[in-house]
């Protein structure tokens, strides 16, 4: 049985289709990435899982119970990490710790061992208060707090917006290591680049799901050419290759612009067009797709 079963889910806010029939399974012990921007309906989603919201239909279980019926067996199960930091900011990291063990009727030795890993680096400031903590440290203390009653199914929505670049690697090695151990773990992300740390992925726009699978599986699927170009004159290469009949869509990834091509497109129609254009310094390349090719496509 799967650790998270979804259903025909669909959520309103009135006249607004937050979710739109969304069916998927997590399997125990799975490492599984919901991937899409903001407003894409994640969170909604993640509230209806951690039975903090009743969809408006359809069906979902979490641990074998229903999200609606057994509410109570669900939160005594599960770690839920909401995207905006919601500990007790007046209160230090190890009051906080205590608090959270406390309302579940454990303590901070009983499951140290699930949080070791991260507590060495908070301990340091264990007597500072959570409201003076860092982005990176703020994450980690509530990542402590989701886990310190031992959940089996850990939600964690949107973990690492808004930490720096070491901290987010940081914090996927920690949940690596959480799935070592067992617990399932849904986690989303507005990140693409973050959706190869996954088993699996979903991505997802608008409230609809527009795919499901592995990583690897996902951009193996993407079979359109693509190209890397870039010149001396950036912002009119973008300008004009978008006016070329042979790129089906151009993107702007890091010093690059990369071109989806349509049928007939290589590195010569390129060059030619570019040159009839006046660019110079023109470099093209093959470019490899990413997960963000394949959100763009789909989208």
């Amino acid at each position: 049985m799967p650790d998270i079963a979804i259903q025909n889910i669909n959520h309103n806010y009135g006249s607004v289709h937050a979710l739109q029939n969304l069916s998927f399974e997590v399997g125990k012990g799975e490492l599984f990435g919901l991937i899409g921007p903001d407003g894409a309906g994640k969170s909604t989603l993640f509230r209806i899982l951690t039975t903090l919201l009743v969809p408006t239909s359809g069906s979902a279980s979490v641990a074998g119970f229903d999200v609606v019926k057994d509410y109570r067996q669900i939160r005594r199960r599960v770690g839920y990490m909401p995207g905006k930091f919601s500990l007790y900011q007046d209160l230090s990291v190890e009051e906080n710790l205590q608090f959270f063990a406390t309302i579940f009727g454990t303590t901070i030795q009983e499951n140290y061992h699930l949080i070791e890993d991260i507590y060495v680096q908070l301990a340091p400031f264990k007597n500072r208060r959570a409201g003076n903590l860092s982005g990176g440290m703020k994450q980690k203390l509530a990542l402590c707090c989701a886990l310190i009653h031992e959940p089996e199914v850990l939600f964690l929505d949107e973990p690492t917006t808004g930490v720096d670049a070491v901290s987010r690697r940081e914090f996927w090695e920690m949940l690596q290591r959480l799935k070592a151990q067992g617990i399932t773990i849904l986690v989303s992300t507005p990140y693409m680049d973050e959706a190869s740390l996954c088993e699996r992925v979903a991505l997802i726009q608008e409230g609809k799901i527009l795919s499901i699978n592995s990583p690897a599986a996902m951009v193996k699927s993407f079979d359109k050419p693509l190209w890397a170009v870039k010149s001396d004159r950036i912002y009119q290469l973008l300008l004009d290759l978008r006016t070329f009949d042979l790129a089906e869509r151009v993107e702007p990834f890091g010093e690059y612009l990369h071109i989806v091509g349509r049928p007939g497109i290589s590195q010569k129609t390129i060059l030619d067009f570019l040159k009839n254009k006046n660019h110079e310094g023109i470099k093209i390349q093959p470019a490899q797709p990413t997960i963000e090719h394949v959100f763009l496509e789909l989208a």
